[in-house]
């Protein structure tokens, strides 16, 4: 575990070391050097993810509509706790069968990051470390009493993400299947 102070705060992390199975998409090929800039070096995209299926319906969104080859697609998941091994088990797994995933599909290049703290906070601050060209992530679907009394990890993002656009998937209609 690596401990970064950051404006002032504590502030945890553990890398996810993805499996060697997938394989590394090459940089440049001959054929790509005529494009320029951003659409050639390929663009940094965060993705919040969690357990659930409104999650994973946001993940595979992104995968089908926003990435495109040459991109990184950077994994962040938010716990309580970095140190406790079984939630960061769970956790690496996910992450890993996201990679796996996210190369079948779209294949771009994925990295991964498990992250101490307040989700809505720690989501904003990797993107102003990151500068991606967009956040995605999905919405817990909860009613508006519920939001108004607890808060939203999404609106909180699309308020205080200042670095990068915020994309925020809506779930799924309540009778279709679950995507974990």
């Amino acid at each position: 575990m690596e401990t970064l102070v950051e404006d002032r705060e504590d502030y945890s992390w553990r890398d996810v070391t993805l499996p060697i199975l997938i394989p590394i998409a090459p940089e440049a090929e001959p054929e790509l050097e005529r494009e320029t800039g951003e659409r050639r070096r390929g663009r940094d995209i965060l993705i919040a993810v969690d357990h659930g299926p409104k999650s994973k319906h946001a993940f595979d969104w992104a995968l089908i509509h926003l990435c495109r080859l040459a991109d990184t697609v950077h994994l962040l998941h938010a716990v309580s706790s970095v140190n406790n091994e079984v939630v960061y088990q769970s956790s690496q797994v996910l992450m890993e069968k996201l990679a796996v995933e996210a190369f079948q599909v779209a294949m771009v290049r994925t990295v991964a990051r498990i992250v101490e703290g307040d989700t809505g906070k720690v989501i904003c601050k990797e993107a102003e470390k990151l500068k991606p060209a967009a956040v995605v992530l999905g919405t817990r679907g909860r009613g508006i009493v519920q939001r108004v009394l607890q808060g939203s990890v999404s609106e909180y993002c699309f308020r205080h993400c200042k670095s990068a656009p915020v994309i925020i998937v809506p779930g799924k209609e309540a009778g279709d299947e679950s995507l974990i």
